[in-house]
């Protein structure tokens, strides 16, 4: 699975000017084997300027290498796995390119001759391309022959025998910083399954791309589940690796047993710099926009308002068919499509707002939901029970309902905030 494509930089000038790649690849270019784009140059920094690239956990191999060498390595990936090698050449124009090809980890490992026992999948599997809460199947990839044990599937947490003939495991999943996103729920049981049975796990460390601020309300315990397994706010400020070293020192495991934790951390990162993901981490979040609008917009999918499944605008804009197109004058029609075989309102003309052009958030906006949920005539039919789900708390439907305003709603978050941000403080690996 290689994939040439240009390195996602940052431009550093004395006007503190960032400049990164925009947009996002899909899983089925890393199917297609090759393409080539050419990193973007702006000549009137050329002079001033120093290119900062992050080296993610992967791609620091001297660090990982030497502990996998005769062991049965277990690896829990996706499409983001991924690690890249550059070099510069000249185009056709005669211009300098860097030119980029991203390795899967899984082949890059299998390369360095290291023993790859099994693959684990998240939600989504390991191509991401299954639907959000979509039940994955076993199965073998085809490239390699390894076996892909699901862990969305008949269960979420590695069995013993999936363990058995395992040394070591792997973790190598990009995140989004979002409490009902996934991957970090598997994180926590493939940590307790390798603590109860004595395995060794390595997180090999990503950027977090909402990793810039914290924000919602703090998860009760009641509301637990799968899109919610911890005392945070929706959104948690912290990389894969500085997660996996809360859900430890905070003893969120069963029974508080303790995972024997590596994280092989990041060069060149802290959580101001913007990040802009080379691959989509899910079907529904196509690009740069739609993953930071993300923890904004997945409120509606806890109401019958459509936040774009089953189109090629998701989590960048929402709607429904009784809005009004006076006030809603942006339309669209949900159809089924990779990621979203069973979309909300599927072929129905749908009035909403289209977020495409929105600056970059730092908190989640309220008033999108609230505005929708006034909007509709018949607003006891707004919310669903998922919406507690992934609010984590009853509050905030109820807050809305009683007509608060997005201030006063996010006013009664703030302790919980700062609470939450001390403790988190104790596990940060960058600034």
């Amino acid at each position: 699975m290689d994939l040439t494509f240009f390195k996602n930089t940052f431009l550093i000038t004395l006007l503190v000017c960032f400049s990164c790649g925009s947009g996002t690849k899909s899983p089925d270019a890393l199917e297609a084997g090759s393409g080539e784009r050419e990193a973007g140059s702006n000549s009137a920094f050329d002079e001033i300027s120093e290119e900062i690239e992050i080296i993610v956990g992967a791609e620091r191999y001297d660090e990982y290498l030497p502990m996998l060498k005769g062991k049965n390595v277990g690896i829990v990936a996706n499409q983001t796995s991924i690690i890249t090698e550059g070099s510069n050449e000249t185009d056709e124009e005669g211009l300098n390119v860097e030119l980029i090809v991203f390795h899967h980890l899984v082949d890059f490992l299998l390369q360095k001759n290291i023993n790859v026992k099994k693959v684990f999948a998240p939600e989504h599997g390991f191509r991401g391309t299954a639907d959000a809460g979509e039940i994955v199947k076993d199965g073998v990839d085809t490239k390699t022959g390894l076996p892909i044990i699901s862990l969305y599937g008949k269960n979420k947490k590695p069995s013993e025998a999936q363990l058995k003939d395992i040394d070591i495991v792997i973790f190598d999943i990009q995140d989004v910083g979002a409490r009902f996103y996934t991957y970090i729920s598997s994180l926590h049981y493939v940590m307790e399954a390798c603590a109860e049975a004595g395995i060794p796990v390595i997180v090999l460390d990503r950027p977090n791309p909402n990793g810039h601020y914290i924000d919602g309300p703090i998860m009760e315990a009641e509301h637990t589940s799968f899109v919610g397994m911890h005392p945070i706010p929706v959104v948690h400020g912290m990389t894969i690796g500085e997660y996996a070293q809360m859900i430890n020192g905070e003893g969120w495991l069963d029974n508080k047993v303790k995972c024997d934790l590596t994280v092989i951390e990041m060069e060149n990162y802290n959580h101001d710099l913007p990040y802009s993901l080379p691959i989509k981490p899910s079907p529904n979040l196509p690009n740069d926009v739609a993953i930071n609008l993300y923890p904004s917009l997945c409120f509606f999918e806890g109401t019958f308002v459509s936040a774009g499944r089953g189109t090629e605008m998701q989590f960048q804009i929402f709607g429904a068919p009784s809005f009004s197109s006076e006030s809603y004058p942006f339309s669209f029609t949900p159809e089924a499509n990779e990621g979203a075989k069973y979309p909300k309102f599927k072929g129905e003309l749908c009035h909403g707002k289209d977020l495409r052009k929105q600056t970059k958030l730092d908190q989640i906006n309220l008033d999108w939901l609230i505005n929708a949920y006034e909007a509709n005539g018949k607003k006891k039919n707004f919310f669903i029970d998922f919406f507690t789900t992934l609010a984590g708390t009853t509050q905030l439907q109820q807050q809305i309902e009683a007509g608060l305003s997005s201030e006063a709603i996010r006013e009664t978050w703030q302790d919980g905030l700062k609470s939450y941000d001390a403790m988190r403080t104790q596990y940060m690996l960058y600034d």
